[in-house]
């Protein structure tokens, strides 16, 4: 199998993953750590539910590879995620030396991994990471902007209108 064809593989893995955030309210964001072809941690987006910011699907799924290798050098692992990683994840993926990164949708707002910023190029960083943007692209993209859009939606039918023929009580 092409590496390219097993980067979509574990996407649709990541991505099955962060339907379950979103399933939970969450910003749909799943994560998926390979080691040696065998899952070794994943996570989903839970911020909101556990009222923690670092509670991000890399976050968590580091952490859950780290504590099944006993070891939280992450070395020769791949990171697959749905969403380009903002700087706390590129942090923790760097200090976890994990050998590779695949993400999905460019992030235009937080993104680390060079829509915003690049923290892996950093000339004074001591770990290189290898990065492989866009995989699943499309479909990463469509999940994210449609869970904002149909919240978009939500508040709107929640707001308060300004007609006061509204505000009249009959």
């Amino acid at each position: 199998m092409s590496e390219r064809c097993s980067d979509e593989v574990w996407m649709r893995h990541a991505l099955m993953l962060a339907g379950r955030a979103e399933a939970e309210g969450e910003v749909p964001v799943g994560a998926v750590l390979v080691l040696n072809g065998v899952i070794i941690g994943e996570g989903w987006n839970c911020s909101i539910g556990h009222h923690d910011p670092t509670a991000h699907a890399e976050i968590i799924a580091l952490r859950q590879g780290g504590a099944q290798i006993s070891n939280y050098r992450l070395l020769k692992a791949i990171l697959y995620v749905t969403l380009e990683p903002c700087v706390m994840c590129a942090g923790a993926m760097i200090h976890a030396r994990i050998g590779r990164l695949v993400f999905g949708a460019r992030d235009e707002k937080t993104g680390a991994a060079g829509s915003i910023t690049d923290v892996f190029s950093h000339p004074r960083i001591n770990h290189q990471v290898e990065i492989t943007g866009d995989v699943s692209a499309q479909v990463c993209a469509a999940q994210i902007n449609n869970f904002f859009r149909r919240r978009r939606a939500q508040r709107q039918l929640l707001k308060p209108t300004n007609n006061p023929v509204n505000d009249i009580e009959h």
